[in-house]
């Protein structure tokens, strides 16, 4: 349990304050909420770019790195299809490093035509390296497009194509920040050796003075239920055959949300979860396989993927696969099973809490949910889940008509014979 005090800005700036006097260091989180789902279809990846511009200087600071780096602090980012996300970590009395920091990207980022190319190029080179010249690199182009068809989550957050990223204009790029990069738009949570006073007058000091940005008020087409399964099928210079398997599910506040989750824990988390035991281990039909959901705020995928061993087509492969989906559908869980993998889920919940890292994470990321006292319930939700409901929900979700089935081919070598 995270004991936890907010407080609100004049601005909508929310701040969430969790004391921990047992460490000497202290985290910063920033989460704006702005991800890949919020750009339009012919400018995609300016969430993702914007990360990297936000470390390219603000309006009084050219270097964000060398000042943090003088107090003995680090920091990163990352964007999803839903937020972006920024934290930094320094000794605690060097928390005011932070607030300065923050508050000068959020009240002026330094934009400029050089800082914009120099980031463009990194994200085309990213998009290159990761998705096109990587083995299995676009799965996720791919599968994204063949599940979604009207939902903004049809791309990744890279992006749809270089392109957008290649033709984005200093006036998109100026417009993104002022819609998006507000304080009514952020959620801070500030953890570790604090004091709440202190981090109120900090507040006030820094973001106090932003003006308040356009309410950030979201129309994003819902998806339509998926009614027929769809098939993709491609070949590549891929080290082996691979196979993926999308279903639509429920999503992030939903009762059922946590079903899900530990459905795919069931299914592949650790050696001793179904699908190794029985498709790796036992059967020796795949070298590897996973299950997982994509916790996205809306609508969210439920993904098992695997490589089948070389002598296994993928026909085989799925049928397989799907033998095990029907299994969870109509054969209740043993309640040693459902307590072994409650265990895990209770272990790593409680095990997030000893970061202040984490703690700061997920105390922005569960505001943003809607309250960050949701997250002092999610034990609890997953506790009292019951067989009926993993068979309930297993046969709402496993469904061939909700199945989006991505056949990924390695490329077959021709031998060459000796004359």
């Amino acid at each position: 349990m995270i004991k936890f005090e907010r407080f609100t800005l004049k601005n909508g700036l929310k701040v969430l304050v969790h004391e921990d006097p047992h460490s000497p260091m202290a985290c910063m989180n920033i989460l704006y909420n702005v991800g890949a789902r919020d750009e339009q279809e012919d400018k995609t990846g300016f969430a993702h770019l914007f990360e990297h511009l936000m470390f390219s200087g603000s309006v009084n600071i050219p270097n964000y790195d060398q000042p943090l780096q003088r107090v003995g602090g680090e920091n990163n980012a990352f964007t999803s299809n839903d937020i972006t996300n920024y934290y930094i970590t320094l000794p605690a009395n060097n928390i005011e490093t932070a607030f300065w920091l923050e508050s000068d990207r959020m009240m002026g980022l330094a934009f400029n035509e050089q800082g914009l190319e120099v980031q463009r190029n990194v994200v085309i080179e990213e998009f290159k390296q990761r998705y096109l010249n990587q083995p299995y690199g676009d799965v996720w182009l791919k599968l994204r497009d063949l599940a979604y068809k009207v939902h903004p989550y049809k791309w990744a957050t890279i992006g749809k194509e270089i392109k957008h990223i290649e033709d984005a204009k200093m006036e998109d790029v100026k417009a993104f920040f002022k819609k998006f990069y507000t304080p009514n738009n952020a959620i801070v949570a500030v953890t570790g050796n604090v004091k709440l006073d202190e981090i109120k007058r900090l507040s006030e000091k820094w973001f106090a003075d932003i003006p308040v940005g356009e309410p950030n008020l979201r129309n994003l087409p819902e998806e339509p239920a998926q009614f027929e399964a769809r098939v993709e099928e491609v070949t590549a210079d891929v080290p082996v055959s691979s196979i993926y398997i999308a279903f639509h599910s429920v999503d992030r506040l939903d009762p059922n949300y946590q079903v899900i989750d530990l459905i795919t824990d069931i299914l592949a988390r650790g050696t001793s979860s179904r699908l190794y035991r029985r498709l790796v281990k036992d059967k020796k039909l795949f070298s590897e396989i996973n299950a997982y959901v994509l916790g996205s705020l809306d609508s969210n995928l439920v993904v098992v993927e695997g490589k089948p061993i070389e002598e296994i087509s993928l026909q085989d492969a799925e049928k397989a696969i799907w033998e095990e989906l029907d299994k969870l559908k109509n054969e209740p869980v043993s309640i040693e099973e459902l307590t072994k993998v409650k265990n895990k889920i209770e272990s790593t919940l409680v095990f997030a809490e000893l970061s202040i890292l984490d703690k700061a994470m997920n105390l922005s990321y569960y505001e943003l949910l809607g309250n960050a006292e949701l997250y002092n319930q999610e034990v609890d939700k997953y506790l009292r889940i019951t067989a009926d409901d993993i068979i309930r929900v297993s046969q709402e979700t496993f469904r061939k008509e909700n199945s989006s089935t991505l056949l990924y081919n390695a490329r077959k070598k021709e031998v060459a014979h000796a004359e």
